[in-house]
């Protein structure tokens, strides 16, 4: 099966295994000589997807569907910044020599974690401001967010990033290698000395490097396509999510499952990643760290939580 995805003259993405070729596939779309990335226009999306969906559970629970409305507009500026400020934080040596870089946020290197915290955040201060409770507003937006995410990870793919290592799995996606991270062209003294105490990731990048396809002529890489299984674990776990609202014991309990859901997914996705963020001097990616601490936060919460309430019976 062949699909046409933008009128420009680029590069296939194959999923070989399962017989599907998507053809020219632009980045994004040119208006009035301006390009607008597909990056952008998913984003936008799953933050619109986001708000409906968390005002639709506002309006199923009982809740003003007006106050997500006031708290979006604020959720989202505050977490573009913090994902943008999580990605900068952890990739120092980028920024060193050209700080105002920072701010270049269409050159990418974004990290999903601060967009969490960011609206985390911006949850406390809202629901203090207007004397809401911070659970309640905190179960209905993880449902908008976690929607968000789901359709937000398809800008992955026009991006042609955000993918794992090799496989000739089932999932097996390849990838132009022109249009690839330049890890996977650099010479290989270069790259060793970029991953210096990571042997894991450079591995990585390396079996991939060693795996290159040629499809009618172009050099192809072949990988796991990490963005397409996040965004299904994101899927699975928002069904359950809104199937078990209404069977929920106590104002809180749906945003911990969502930590907890989404934290054990992101661990073992984050394991097959060749992009990486790394703790300070390291080999140790700080996705995986932070997904697994809260993890053990959120599921930890929701046993104190039962507890309690079997104690109160």
């Amino acid at each position: 099966m062949q699909i046409l995805l933008g009128s420009e003259e680029l590069t296939n993405i194959r999923f070989p295994n399962l017989g599907i070729e998507f053809r020219n596939v632009s980045t994004g779309i040119d208006v009035f000589g301006y390009h607008i990335a597909f990056y952008g226009i998913i984003i936008g999306l799953g933050m619109l997807f986001g708000l409906l969906i968390a005002e639709w559970m506002a309006k199923k629970t009982g809740q003003d569907t007006e106050l997500y409305l006031d708290f979006a507009l604020v959720a989202i500026i505050v977490s573009v910044i913090f994902t943008r400020l999580g990605y900068v934080l952890f990739s120092l040596d980028e920024f060193i020599d050209n700080p105002l870089q920072i701010f270049n946020v269409r050159d990418g290197g974004l990290m999903i974690y601060g967009g969490i915290f960011g609206a985390i955040l911006s949850a406390i201060v809202f629901t203090r401001i207007k004397k809401y409770p911070f659970w309640l507003l905190a179960d209905t937006g993880c449902i908008g967010l976690i929607t968000g995410q789901i359709i937000g990870r398809w800008g992955n793919f026009f991006n042609r990033e955000a993918f794992g290592k090799y496989t000739d799995g089932l999932f097996a996606m390849q990838l132009n290698i022109k249009d690839v991270p330049y890890e996977f062209r650099m010479p290989k003294v270069n790259l060793l000395e970029r991953f210096d105490g990571r042997p894991a990731a450079f591995e990585r990048i390396m079996e991939i490097r060693n795996n290159i396809i040629l499809v009618d002529g172009a050099e192809y890489i072949q990988v796991h396509p990490t963005f397409l299984y996040e965004s299904l674990w994101n899927f699975a776990l928002l069904i359950i999510l809104i199937l078990y609202t209404k069977h929920k014991k106590f104002d809180g309990e749906i945003m911990l499952l969502y930590l907890g859901g989404y934290g054990i997914g992101r661990i073992w996705i984050e394991g097959l990643r060749t992009d990486q963020l790394f703790l300070w001097g390291t080999p140790i990616p700080i996705s995986q760290l932070i997904s697994a601490l809260i993890a053990i936060f959120a599921f930890a919460m929701l046993i104190i939580k039962r507890r309690k309430q079997l104690k109160t019976r």
